[in-house]
């Protein structure tokens, strides 16, 4: 399959199956529209096929782990998810959660690594140019914003990596920052162990 135009929600639910727990169908879209740009518009302007960002690392910063980008979006909504019903469980309404928010920022929160990463002439995914010159929490953002994102989504994108250490995260963007770094230390720590072998 070659580069699309665009991407309709149903195609982008193909990639993130949790974007159809977002009950506000107009949020839905939102998040299925950004994520339709950053596929069309990333890799340094020619796009991505979706066979090619399923085939992205996780990260580029743990060495050689088998461990994917689609991957780790899909884990970290999953346990936002989670997170939140063991919460509600445990404290029922006095932590408020807004769960759309919470499964739109899980998905979106990374929306700019598209952007941020390139491919060599090889074809490996390296970080690009546009990445040396924007992290993804600011390219999201942008995204996001273009498309009408809410501000409480956006906060999510925003604060997600050590660019929020500095802020208040909301409760959403607590339990997600969390969950990113569930998978990153792990990922980092395989990589650790397969440099070892």
């Amino acid at each position: 399959m070659g580069i699309q135009m665009s991407y309709t929600t149903g195609q982008i639910a193909e990639l993130f199956p949790n974007i159809m727990d977002i009950a506000d169908t107009g949020l839905r879209d939102k998040v299925a529209a950004v994520w339709s740009e950053a596929i069309t518009t990333g890799c340094g302007g020619k796009g991505w096929t979706t066979d090619e960002l399923r085939a992205v690392p996780f990260t580029l910063l743990a060495g050689d782990i088998d461990l994917r980008y689609i991957e780790h979006l899909n884990s970290c909504c999953k346990q936002c998810i989670a997170i939140a019903g063991v919460l509600k469980e445990v404290f029922g309404d006095r932590i408020p959660i807004n769960l759309d928010h919470l499964i739109a920022g899980s998905l979106l929160a990374d929306v700019g690594k598209p952007l941020e990463f390139d491919k060599d002439a090889s074809g490996k995914v390296i970080k690009g140019y546009f990445g040396e010159m924007l992290r993804h929490p600011f390219s999201g953002v942008a995204m996001c914003y273009k498309h009408g994102i809410p501000p409480e989504v956006m906060h999510i994108v925003a604060t997600h990596s050590h660019e929020g250490d500095k802020v208040q995260r909301s409760i959403e963007s607590i339990i997600f920052h969390h969950a990113d770094f569930v998978d990153f230390d792990i990922a980092k720590y395989l990589g650790a162990q397969a440099a070892k072998r």
